[in-house]
């Protein structure tokens, strides 16, 4: 600096406030020109202390920003900048021993407070006016204090990597500097509080405004970790002067950066008290209220509170400039209630701090989730049909999903709509019906089913709220929902049902047939007599071993309990017994479902049914390719004899006679080469167990030999051990005469024996219950002895009669052994899907018509010579049949010899 202008300085600094006020004029231009044109830190500080504190007093609002401020400003930030950047640059070789370096380090530093205590001064300035000051005035003053404010929190926060290790050396400094920040900033806001702007405002004080806004986001993005209190002010000036000027800066904000910021900060703060919470309760620390650790978990939750319901406060402000940011809002809320009681990755923690941790996070989910009911892009996301989730999400999705279901009943038509319809047309995103969306949820919660988690149940008058399963849970509110929805959106609440009945699990299946039973309870009858018919027809259209089958069945047994008599024989006439394709509808109903009129045609008809069935088979010779004709019979003929209480009633005799005759014919030899005659032998096993105590011994014998049979050659399909074990068991009833004890009790013995060691759990399990059953009522007991040669097998046969638990495995070893099984489930029912699907697709195909081909004359020689193979291949069959051959076999082939004879002769003559 010249010799003249330091004398100007040194002249100056003499002076009394009156001289300065009276020199402003002509003083203060030099003093701002020498201030931008000051190269050393020394000579700017000087100049600034100068025309802050001796010539800032006597400058007028109207003039001190084009006087003074803007003038001065800029350069401060850059000086400041420098001295930054000089310590960044020098703090490498900071030690204790460098005692220059750490001299010019602790200089700069209290440069910097200098400076920060000028900027100070200007605010303190600006708000001794009595009149509230406009942004125009003042416009140069924020954004450098801001500035100012984001690069001192940025190398506080910095400061332990700045100065490597060595913080200890310059730690007072820093401290300092830190409050005259905080105070600085302080100042501010209390400034800017004050000025208001109105619809009038120029672009360029909205810009101003804004600008201050983003740079507050700025700097609460680096004070986060630093002061607790200072991060919580600046976020609720931030937001208040959004609101403040909503009208004026709704179009201006980068929503996503403050959105996405509030998002970061809610869940940083959760996970923190989280973590605390988890180690007080390690330490054993939950009464000790005034740990450190406590404290900070109070602290966390306040602020993990507080960013909650500024994110709401804000999402409800400005809503409709947040459709982009939905996603975040859908994963902020899977994510922090993933955190809680019943999710499974939830921590176990003290009621105490459950309790604050809910009011924390939990209670403003529940009202983040009611700002956003409404919100069509919300309900896009939540709705969209392929969502990818993680497996922890899956439940939080499904319990959102049961939360705005139970909110719906109070909103408006279009938001009803919004949730239960669906997407409507191809231009919209695609969008699941609320129902839809809420089985498919359920469905892939399939781990959280097995545990099984636990939910809260209904508040019952005069009784404890207890706890549910998943499936108690979301059934009740399904129903309730069902209960207050508006007739117009039954069509759509009706094929969500016929969805997840006819999709592969099982157990959404069951939900699908709970929710449907209660909707026709709920209508009328003609409701359901509707969805009865509608039901048996989908029935007949299935294969009798696909899942859908199974599913419908089970849907189609519960719902005919609900028919009024008069609808039951309606049922009966529109689907008659007496005809096969109707068969597979009446072999799922439960017969005393039934009113009795009904139930005596249908068992009347069955039994009439199957009995021309097997005549039919008689008088066709009894041929193996008619066999799967008695089969789909002899599955009516099991449903209908189920239930039958009176071993006298007309319907048991006949099914005797029915089942000793089919004995009679089968042959042990014949079961291995033909899958055909083992489905017919599990259904006799199947009926024989329900009839045993009509069967006469050589029956039970002849059923013991086949059994015997398929078992040793090791051709038996697990159901039909099934129902052998279920036979077995059904033998303990009877008493076996002296002259069939021989041959009965030790293959009964041997067979129990063999299916108690099967390797199958679900066969050994079956076995267990059987022998069991058989064992507590049977007057047979060599045979209990008999069956448990084997040690293991006995052991295992006495464990489970005393009902002693096998070793557990702790809890996390069972939680991921369901987590393996639930994959494994997951594929198979996907496989399931896939392949009825393709069937579903290749049966549209076949069903096109083909294009026409010209016909094609036979000659009579290829007439002559298929016939001849067919007669041929069928006696050569009947040639290689074993066992003593029927007494009716010379006379037919007598007749066959007869036939043979009249063909040739009258070849002959023509």
């Amino acid at each position: 600096m010249s010799q003249t202008n330091s004398s100007l300085l040194d002249e100056v600094v003499q002076w009394s406030q009156e001289t300065c006020r009276q020199e402003l004029k002509a003083v203060l231009p030099k003093l701002t020109s020498l201030h931008h044109k000051s190269e050393s830190w020394d000579d700017h500080i000087r100049i600034l202390k100068i025309i802050t504190e001796m010539f800032l007093p006597h400058i007028g609002l109207s003039e001190l920003e084009d006087e003074c401020l803007s003038k001065i400003l800029p350069k401060v930030v850059t000086m400041f900048d420098s001295m930054v950047k000089e310590i960044l640059e020098q703090s490498g070789g900071l030690s204790s021993q460098n005692t220059e370096l750490c001299s010019l380090l602790r200089n700069i530093l209290q440069a910097m407070m200098q400076i920060i205590d000028a900027l100070s001064t200007c605010v303190r300035h600006v708000g001794t006016f009595e009149e509230v000051p406009d942004l125009v005035t003042i416009r140069s003053l924020p954004a450098c204090i801001l500035k100012i404010l984001r690069e001192t929190f940025q190398h506080c926060k910095d400061s332990e990597v700045v100065y490597c290790g060595r913080l200890s050396l310059v730690a007072d400094l820093l401290q300092g500097l830190f409050k005259e920040a905080y105070t600085l900033q302080k100042g501010l806001l209390e400034l800017l509080d004050r000025i208001s702007l109105d619809s009038s405002a120029s672009e360029e004080e909205v810009s101003d405004i804004v600008t201050v806004i983003h740079s507050l986001l700025d700097i609460c993005s680096i004070i986060s970790n630093l002061d607790i209190a200072l991060h919580a002010n600046t976020w609720k000036f931030l937001i208040k002067q959004s609101l403040k000027y909503q009208s004026l800066v709704e179009e201006h904000l980068h929503h996503s950066d403050i959105c996405n910021s509030l998002c970061d900060n809610l869940l940083t703060s959760f996970h923190n008290c989280v973590e605390l919470a988890e180690q007080i309760k390690h330490g054993g620390l939950q009464e000790a209220t005034q740990s450190t650790e406590y404290k900070l978990f109070q602290k966390s939750a306040k602020m993990c509170r507080f960013f909650a319901n500024t994110l709401v406060h804000y999402i409800k402000e400005f809503k409709f400039f947040l459709a982009k940011y939905c996603s975040c809002f859908h994963q902020l809320y899977l994510q922090i209630i993933s955190k809680f009681p019943p999710s499974l990755c939830a921590p176990a923690l003290p009621s105490a701090l459950s309790e604050e941790l809910n009011a924390a996070a939990l209670v403003p989910m529940e009202a983040l989730l009611l700002q956003l009911l409404a919100f069509r892009p919300f309900v896009d996301v939540v709705l969209l049909p392929d969502l990818r989730l993680s497996p922890e999400h899956e439940l939080p999705q499904c319990l959102l999903l049961v939360n705005a279901l139970g909110q719906l009943s109070s909103q408006t038509e279009e938001v009803l709509q919004l949730w239960y319809s669906g997407s409507q047309f191809s231009e919209e995103t695609p969008r699941l019906p609320l129902y839809q969306a809420l089985f498919t949820s359920f469905r892939r919660c399939s781990t959280e089913r097995q545990v099984p988690v636990l939910l809260p149940g209904l508040m019952m008058k005069g009784q404890a709220q207890i706890k549910v399963t998943p499936h108690h849970h979301i059934c009740v509110q399904l129903c309730a929902s069902v209960a207050a929805l508006p007739p117009v959106y039954f069509p759509v609440l009706e094929r969500c049902l016929a969805d997840a009945v006819l999709q592969a699990d099982t157990q959404t299946a069951l939900l699908a047939t709970d929710v449907w039973c209660f909707t026709a309870r709920y209508g009328t009858a003609e409701l359901c007599l509707h969805h009865v018919c509608l039901i048996a027809q989908l029935v007949k259209a299935c294969t009798t071993e696909c899942y859908q089958s199974f599913h419908l069945g089970l849907l189609l047994r519960r719902l005919v309990f609900l028919m009024t008599p008069s609808h039951q024989m309606e049922l009966v006439a529109r689907f008659p017994p007496s005809e096969v394709e109707n068969l597979p509808v009446w072999r799922q109903v439960l017969l005393r479902a039934l009113s009795q009129d009904a139930r005596y045609r249908v068992v009347s008809d069955i039994i009439g049914l199957t009995q021309k069935a097997l005549t039919d088979w008689q008088n066709g010779g009894y041929k193996l390719g008619q066999v799967h004709k008695v089969n789909v019979v002899l599955l009516a003929l099991q449903a209908a004899v189920r239930e039958q209480s009176s071993p006298e009633e007309q319907c048991v005799l006949s099914a005797v006679r029915i089942i000793t005759q089919l004995w009679s014919r089968m042959s042990p030899d014949q079961l291995q080469t033909h899958p055909v005659l083992r489905s017919t032998l599990q259904l006799l096993l199947s009926i024989s167990a329900i009839l045993v105590k009509n069967l006469e011994h050589h029956i039970i014998l002849q059923a013991l030999l086949c059994v015997d049979a398929v078992v040793s050659q090791g051709c038996a399909e697990p159901q039909l051990l099934l129902a052998a074990l279920e036979l077995l068991s059904s033998l303990g009833t009877i008493f076996v005469p002296p002259d069939s004890q021989n041959q009965i009790l030790p293959r009964l013995s041997s067979l129990f024996g063999v299916l108690l060691s099967d390797r199958s759990w679900l066969l050994h399990q079956h076995a267990l219950e059987a022998f069991s059953h058989f064992a507590e009522i049977t007057n047979h007991e060599e045979v209990i002895s008999q069956s448990l040669c084997d040690e293991d097998t006995k052991t295992k046969v006495v464990n489970y009669l005393s009902k002693t638990v096998n070793a557990q495995g702790d809890v996390e070893s069972r939680l991921q052994r369901l987590k393996l099984e639930s994959a494994v489930i997951d594929q198979h029912n996907k496989r399931l899907e896939n392949a009825s699907n393709k069937q579903a697709a290749d049966a549209v195909v076949d069903s096109e018509p083909c294009p026409k081909r010209a016909r094609q004359e036979t000659s009579a020689e290829e007439e002559y010579s298929r016939y001849i193979q067919t007669a041929e291949s069928a006696l050569k069959a009947l040639q290689a049949l074993s066992g003593p051959p029927p007494q009716w076999l010379g006379s037919r082939l007598k007749e066959l010899q007869t036939l043979i004879t009249n063909i040739s002769t009258a070849r002959h003559t023509t």
